[in-house]
């Protein structure tokens, strides 16, 4: 596996011409003839060729405007780091830009603090030391279409997600030159995605993390994935990482930060994006009085990449499946396999460790010989000590989803 480095010198480069990428094109869904059926009830998708969205390959489509598009997992699950071309997409409010002026862009810096400035992408790069760090960004409702029962939202599949090497600048050094005051308690972050509506607390998206998270070292202010400029569907030219949290706060084309005094008052913290003050965010369908909080730092998941439900493998060699994992918000500890639905489990072997917050390939070998039909779970434990559930939970959201897979496969 490459590693990725980027260059800063070719981020001036191309900032210099202001190329962010094209206008979004209507999709007509009828002129897409190819279509994919997702693993659950109502799954049909049509899915948009590559070229039809700027700098993306073939993606699954939920929405057009703001888009909504799923990496195939016939892509997503064969690489550690996701391509650029086939990341997901997820905007949340229609009028975010489809250009950007980069010799006019500018983060603006301000609140309870004692100094406060503007920087251009251009600054961001040459003043402050950066930063590489991989990790994993997840669609909160990922994997939404599996839930029983049914919530609304986006019916994804489990591509509401993917894992990059992000180059960028920490928070905490952005923050640091602004000299936050004694009472700070939190840093709102607002991207130039807008929304011209009668509903002013919605019109603009912002997502606030109490000042200590945001001062972590970690969270920062990136431009570079994968080595490259990021897609402007991604979030070019600057988003919010957030390493360990679900993608609701990875803002995209960030243009505010904000230091306050408060939590966050308006809709995109207050209304949106709660789930139940319970263990997993879990409740029972139709239960009440339940107390809500904002969702936050995400919980540990595995897949199975090259084996799926319904495959017939020849007994007549080894058999070795694959995966991959993470941990939520801390490092995978160790993935595990049970062959008699989860009575017993055996350790399956832990490729390459590119961070705490990346993806991690595993693998798990079955001898040849083996005959008839076997059921297989996979489960990781986190480095927290939180491990999957075999079982999934449930809220009104489709939050949160992370059952430990299973997949029933036949040797002939």
């Amino acid at each position: 596996m490459t590693t990725y480095s980027f260059n800063r010198r070719r981020l001036f480069t191309m900032t210099a011409y202001g190329a962010l990428g094209a206008a979004l094109p209507p999709v007509a869904r009828s002129a897409l003839a190819e279509t994919i059926d997702l693993p659950f009830a109502n799954g049909e998708r049509q899915i948009a060729p590559a070229g039809t969205f700027p700098e993306k390959a073939a993606m699954i489509i939920h929405r057009t405007r703001p888009p909504l598009l799923e990496t195939p997992w016939s892509v997503l699950g064969q690489h550690v780091f996701t391509p650029n071309e086939s990341f997901y997409v997820r905007w949340h409010l229609g009028d975010f830009p489809t250009h950007v002026d980069i010799a006019s862009y500018r983060i603006r810096v301000y609140g309870a603090v004692d100094a406060l400035y503007e920087i251009s992408l251009k600054d961001l790069a040459a003043d402050f030391d950066p930063i590489d760090l991989a990790a994993v960004n997840q669609c909160s409702g990922n994997s939404r279409g599996r839930v029983e029962p049914r919530v609304p939202g986006a019916q994804w599949a489990d591509g509401a997600m993917g894992n990059a090497m992000w180059t960028g600048v920490p928070i905490s050094q952005i923050i640091a030159r602004a000299k936050p005051r004694a009472n700070a308690s939190h840093v709102a972050f607002r991207s130039m995605e807008r929304l011209v509506s009668m509903f002013p607390d919605k019109d603009i998206y912002e997502k606030v993390l109490p000042l200590e998270k945001a001062m972590d070292g970690n969270v920062m202010a990136a431009y570079g994935m994968n080595g490259e400029q990021m897609p402007v569907l991604n979030g070019s030219p600057v988003r919010l990482v957030v390493p360990g949290w679900y993608a609701t706060y990875w803002v995209k084309m960030l243009s505010e930060i904000e230091v306050t005094t408060h939590p966050g008052e308006k809709f995109w913290m207050a209304g949106a994006y709660k789930i139940p003050d319970r263990p997993n965010g879990s409740i029972r369908p139709g239960e009440t009085g339940v107390n809500y909080v904002p969702i936050s730092a995400m919980n540990p998941r595995s897949f199975f990449s090259n084996a799926g439900t319904g495959d017939r493998i020849s007994s007549g060699a080894d058999f070795v499946l694959r995966g991959l994992a993470f941990g939520g918000n801390s490092a995978v500890r160790s993935v595990d396999i049970s062959l008699d639905e989860g009575r017993s489990w055996e350790p399956a072997s832990l490729g390459k460790d590119w961070g705490d917050f990346s993806f991690r390939q595993w693998s798990f070998r079955l001898p040849a010989g083996r005959k008839g039909k076997l059921a297989v779970i996979a489960r990781v434990t986190s480095a927290l000590g939180e491990r999957q559930p075999l079982q999934a939970g449930w809220n009104g959201g489709g939050f949160m989803y992370n059952p430990a897979p299973r997949i029933d496969i036949e040797f002939v």
